[in-house]
């Protein structure tokens, strides 16, 4: 698509927007390397350390409210700095968390728990703390990383692209978390093969086979993550400017017209900090369809959390798998994930006309229908085709939902409050991440069959609230 009259801008604004899309994927991907690992870790934390189900819930009750906040609170930070400086900062803190992820036993020895001669701690209680607030610190820094991807995706995306080109991005979760799945499921096998260990000590290298990566990875970040067009020397997108309406609100959004080549942005009329907090506070926190928006990504996030957090340990457990099939099993759900978010961003755009919700009311029933079918089918085996089958299908169908609510929250709040607008959603997606992590732990104290039900719920009235945005515009630029 042309976007500008002088050949040369168009080629090199189309040439940066791909390096910032397939950078920022990577970096969101090492990020997600660094935070999904947890989940695989946690049935050697249970074997080796002492950690109990209930523990581990608590951690990821704790970690998912702290991701909320963290993303919420950066995402309006991030939409007043340098996105390269954010996204570097926070894949560097989360390395260094994750280095101390697998010295859990030693630090834990520190504050006054004894190490036994296997290096664990004895002390399960102090352990037990260690782990926590590891897990938080290592949440807090993860909310760094989608804000300024936001951003950057919001200034070289056109509006009219951007369901489908923010879905290819949007891939980056399920690349992360397929490729962790199978890494980490891998390695906390191979301790168990032919071992008289038993796989002892192996959930350590879950966390520094990836800070590995994360070191890797910031290094590349550094060299080839772009900033906006303005601090690339480039003009902005068309359309996109000052002339953006609030929904329901005579407030203009401040933003930028496009000015000549190389110049940087520029506001069309001045505005006090004052005035830009008013329609900050018009565009998101008192626009209804960013709430609505905050409440499907509550049912979107409790439902993938069953399987996302509680999955290694469900397919084991309920389904009698062992570490490495359950991964190769979330690997392909993760990937089925990806095929999904690319449909659905095409669908949106060419047959839906930009109106993400539409599609989602479907996307989400089918959903529920199709975790409640994995339950009652067979997975793992000869037989267990059809089971693993409705779980990767259930992949495709809800990752969808995922990716649009952030295009439609973006398209919503313009390209101004993009990384506000996504932050204070995705505060409710890790409300329900946590509360689904924490009564899924609860519930499988018991046995696997009610929290999978209740999780086919969820996802039932995540369908209803989406048909509630039914006639919700496609975007609020003026131009459309």
């Amino acid at each position: 698509m042309k976007l500008f009259d002088n050949p040369e801008t168009d080629r090199k604004f189309g040439r940066m927007q791909w390096r910032m899309l397939f950078a920022t994927m990577i970096g969101y991907t090492l990020f997600y390397f660094m935070r999904k690992n947890f989940s695989f870790a946690m049935p050697g934390l249970q074997q080796d350390c002492g950690i109990t189900k209930s523990m581990l819930g608590n951690f990821l009750f704790w970690g998912g409210i702290v991701y909320g906040v963290s993303k919420f609170v950066n995402g309006i930070v991030g939409d007043k700095c340098r996105p390269k400086l954010m996204l570097c900062f926070g894949l560097g803190a989360c390395t260094l968390v994750n280095l101390a992820f697998g010295f859990g036993p030693q630090i834990a020895s520190w504050f006054g728990g004894a190490t036994g001669a296997d290096g664990v701690s004895a002390d399960v209680t102090a352990l037990a703390w260690v782990f926590g607030v590891l897990l938080v610190l290592n949440q807090f820094f993860q909310g760094t990383g989608f804000p300024p991807c936001a951003k950057l995706i919001a200034h070289w995306i056109p509006p009219n692209e951007l369901a489908t080109k923010m879905s290819v991005w949007n891939t980056s979760h399920s690349i992360g978390g397929g490729l962790v799945a199978k890494v980490c499921g891998v390695i906390m096998g191979l301790g168990v093969i032919g071992a008289a260990n038993q796989g002892v000590g192996m959930w350590k290298w879950c966390f520094w086979a990836m800070a590995a990566l994360g070191a890797l990875g910031l290094l590349l970040m550094l060299v080839f993550l772009p900033g906006t067009p303005a601090e690339e020397g480039l003009p902005d997108l068309p359309g996109t400017g000052s002339k953006a309406q609030v929904p329901g609100s005579k407030f203009k959004v401040p933003g930028s017209k496009s000015q000549v080549e190389g110049s940087r942005e520029k506001t069309s009329e001045p505005h006090s900090f004052a005035s830009d907090n008013r329609t900050m506070l018009q565009s998101v926190f008192l626009n209804p369809v960013i709430w609505m928006l905050g409440l499907c990504n509550f049912m979107i996030n409790a439902a993938r959390a069953l399987v996302a957090d509680w999955g290694p340990t469900m397919l084991q457990e309920a389904k009698g798998l062992t570490s490495s099939e359950a991964g190769t099993v979330i690997m392909w759900f993760e990937f089925a994930g990806i095929a999904g978010m690319l449909f659905s961003g095409w669908a949106t755009d060419r047959l839906f006309g930009g109106r993400a919700p539409r599609l989602c009311v479907f996307l989400m029933a089918l959903t529920g229908g199709l975790i409640a079918a994995f339950w009652f089918l067979p997975v793992g085996g000869a037989t267990g085709m059809l089971g693993s089958a409705a779980l990767c299908l259930a992949g495709f169908c809800l990752y969808g939902p995922q990716a649009l609510t952030g295009v439609t929250a973006t398209n919503t709040s313009t390209k101004a409050y993009a990384g506000t607008s996504i932050g204070f959603i995705s505060l409710f997606s890790y409300i329900g991440v946590s509360v689904s992590g924490k009564v899924c732990g609860s519930l499988a104290q018991q046995g696997w069959q009610t929290p999978v039900l209740v999780i086919t719920g969820v996802a039932a009235v995540g369908s209803f609230l989406f048909l509630l945005l039914w006639n919700v515009r496609a975007n609020s630029y003026e131009s459309h």
